[in-house]
């Protein structure tokens, strides 16, 4: 009795903290700023140890932002399956590439300072986030395991000016002074000014008074034709975004050669021909550039039917990194969901994973 009465009294004494189990984890969310680029980081309760990088997509120029910054549709998904995961808003919008990139490797660093022993540390990236995704595998190997581009925008600044230009020129050849629109063509600073749902409205318009030269214009675009009118004008919108962002226009084709467009020689006499800012020309092929040296792994994946990074867009990168010799470091993986960046959370997870157990 003596010895139970001692026992007890010595429990007694314990602090409480030794009579109870540990407090559970909690999860936890941090955002800021850094050098004018809104930033949040997610860290679940049971984190394992990893730490995403996600990359968001094109976000016009003027589009309100929200504080603290928003997460992303895809956050939720990959918490609850145990990664850490930080975004960045950019400094900058629009064709923000560069911007990006280097927003995305400050708020790397500055994630370290937060989570204590990562493992491992991976880009994701959805359609403009894509190309951040290559170039930031491209440019900081070391600090990746490897990334994912969905739905991704991976081609050179250079490669994407000439085929925004493409639609464009293609568009003012087949409809010419239309309804709506300036006389002066899609390529004009007049249809620069115009809002976009006017630009739209107009090419919408002008698209069903000619439905013939309508269906050969999506055919070689490789756009459903319902989704032809939103392509034209998101090409015109981030052109004339690229070319204020880089201070003249991007691509010229006073040399191309035109094929696809039914009549081709007819095409070619007839297109409207511009020349390039050279300035402007030499901000996209260097800011922008994309060589597809790799080495860390890179999955690539699409969807079905995706009207904004059409099949011809699809194959560019793959076609870089087997020039580059870097082929066995980038994984296609097979189309999956509709239309522009149609994932689910399970399938961003299972994308993220792929690129693990390269």
């Amino acid at each position: 009795m003596r010895a139970l009465l001692a026992l007890t009294l010595v429990i007694g004494l314990l602090p409480l903290p030794a009579l109870h189990a540990a407090t559970p984890p909690t999860p936890r969310t941090l955002s800021g700023e850094l050098q004018g680029a809104p930033w949040r980081l997610d860290v679940p309760a049971r984190w394992n140890g990893e730490l995403v990088m996600l990359a968001h997509g094109y976000e016009p120029v003027g589009v309100p932002r929200e504080t603290p910054m928003s997460a992303a549709d895809s956050t939720q998904a990959l918490l609850d399956a145990g990664y850490a995961v930080a975004q960045s808003a950019y400094s900058s919008q629009g064709w923000a590439v560069a911007d990006a990139v280097a927003d995305m490797e400050r708020l790397r660093q500055h994630a370290l300072t937060q989570l204590k022993q990562v493992r491992h540390t991976w880009m994701l990236g959805f359609s403009m986030g894509g190309a951040v995704t290559a170039a930031s595998l491209e440019q900081h190997p070391n600090a990746y395991a490897g990334g994912v581009s969905l739905c991704g925008a991976t081609l050179p600044g250079q490669t994407l000016a000439e085929d925004l230009l493409t639609t464009l020129v293609a568009f003012n050849y087949f409809f010419p002074k239309a309804e709506g629109l300036p006389a002066t063509g899609l390529l004009s600073s007049e249809a620069a000014a115009l809002p976009q749902m006017a630009l739209y409205q107009g090419i919408a318009t002008a698209l069903a008074t000619q439905p013939k030269h309508a269906a050969q214009l999506a055919a070689r675009l490789q756009v459903a034709p319902d989704a032809l009118a939103g392509t034209i004008s998101l090409h015109a919108l981030v052109l004339h975004e690229l070319a204020q962002r880089a201070g003249g226009l991007p691509a010229g084709n006073d040399g191309t050669v035109y094929s696809g467009f039914g009549d081709d020689a007819a095409f070619n006499a007839g297109v409207q021909r511009v020349q390039a800012n050279a300035a402007a020309q030499a901000y996209v092929r260097d800011r922008l550039s994309l060589s597809g040296r790799l080495q860390r792994p890179l999955v690539l994946q699409f969807n079905h039917g995706d009207p904004t990074i059409v099949p011809r867009m699809q194959a560019v990168y793959p076609q870089l990194a087997a020039r580059a010799g870097s082929a066995a470091e980038l994984r296609v993986l097979p189309s999956v969901g509709e239309g522009h960046c149609g994932f689910s959370g399970a399938q961003v997870v299972d994308a993220l994973k792929a690129a693990a157990t390269r």
